[in-house]
């Protein structure tokens, strides 16, 4: 106990009892501290999840967009090397899809043997010999050996070219490179023809265009589409053109070629690799007419085909 003073007055109070209030608030105060130590260190703590979460995302995020950018590239890359196949001659062939069977499905039982086995099988009536009748040898025919069927030379009258009017182009829906065209070439019904032009001609320079077309080629499905002839352009490898019809043409004009005056075929057969051995002579000459081994490609009465800048420059 002990004397002090407080508002002018003399009181006593006991060491102890302050001692024990003192010790009270320190340890309310202290674990009112471990409390707010112990919020602070969660939110902390989810902060840092918060932030790994958004990293991961982000992450994930980058590796679809690379992801779809690969895709797109390769779906690419692929309908390039359908074009290159198409315009060699190479015939595109559709995977079919198997079907694989459930290993729970029961296969079909075969109807169950009797169990038992007769005693006595039936005797078969017995068979009576036939009298053979003696055979009298016929007079050989003499075989007269076939002709050969001759076979047209390889050159550019076996290759189908006409004149066609691109009515409406549009672009794939399944590939970023093709355009789908509606064709009108002077017969009954026009001809759906799919491109890879897609980088090199706009789509408003396809609609209502004259083309020289390549008929014969056997029909192809690209993408799900199939395309019943070839748009013909000169080509390098940093850009490619139509080639461009003399002005007066209609759809159906039949592209000619002075000397060489022989039937083109109903379809180009794949393995005979004629489009392989008449493409590499198809070229632009210096004016830019578009020739076969230096000989224009010609609509009679109307003029030659043409490309519009390319000189020098392959036919594909």
């Amino acid at each position: 106990m002990f004397l002090t003073r407080f508002g002018g007055r003399t009181i006593f109070v006991r060491s102890g009892v302050i001692a024990a209030s003192a010790m009270d608030v320190y340890n309310k105060n202290l674990q009112l501290a471990d409390s707010k130590i112990r919020i602070l260190a969660e939110k902390v703590a989810k902060l840092k999840q918060l932030e790994v979460f958004k990293a991961i995302e982000k992450e994930k995020l980058q590796l679809a967009t690379e992801n779809s950018k690969l895709q797109n590239e390769i779906d690419d890359l692929k309908t390039r090397l359908s074009i290159a196949e198409l315009q060699n001659g190479k015939p595109q062939y559709t995977i079919p899809t198997v079907i694989a069977c459930s290993k729970n499905e029961e296969k079909p039982q075969s109807p169950a043997k009797p169990d038992t086995i007769p005693d006595k099988a039936e005797p078969k009536p017995e068979k009576t010999p036939k009298q053979q009748k003696p055979k009298t040898e016929k007079p050989k025919k003499k075989s007269t050996p076939e002709a050969p069927k001759s076979e047209s030379p390889v050159d550019i009258s076996r290759i189908d070219l006409r004149i066609g009017r691109i009515i409406k182009a549009e672009k794939h829906p399944d590939a970023d490179s093709l355009y789908i065209e509606e064709v009108e070439t002077g017969e009954e019904k026009n001809r759906t023809v799919i491109s890879g032009l897609v980088k090199f001609i706009p789509v408003e320079e396809m609609q209502n265009r004259m083309v020289v077309l390549m008929m014969n080629l056997k029909p192809v499905k690209m993408r799900g589409i199939f395309s019943q002839a070839m748009v013909m352009c000169a080509s390098s490898p940093e850009k490619v053109e139509i080639l461009t019809p003399p002005p007066g043409c209609v759809p159906g004009d039949i592209v000619t070629f002075d000397g060489y005056q022989g039937e083109p075929d109903k379809q180009l057969n794949p393995k005979k690799k004629v489009w392989e051995q008449v493409q590499p002579d198809l070229k632009t000459d210096d004016k830019k007419v578009a020739c076969y081994k230096g000989v224009p490609f010609t609509v009679k009465g109307k003029g030659v085909v043409t490309s519009q800048t390319m000189a020098n420059s392959m036919i594909k």
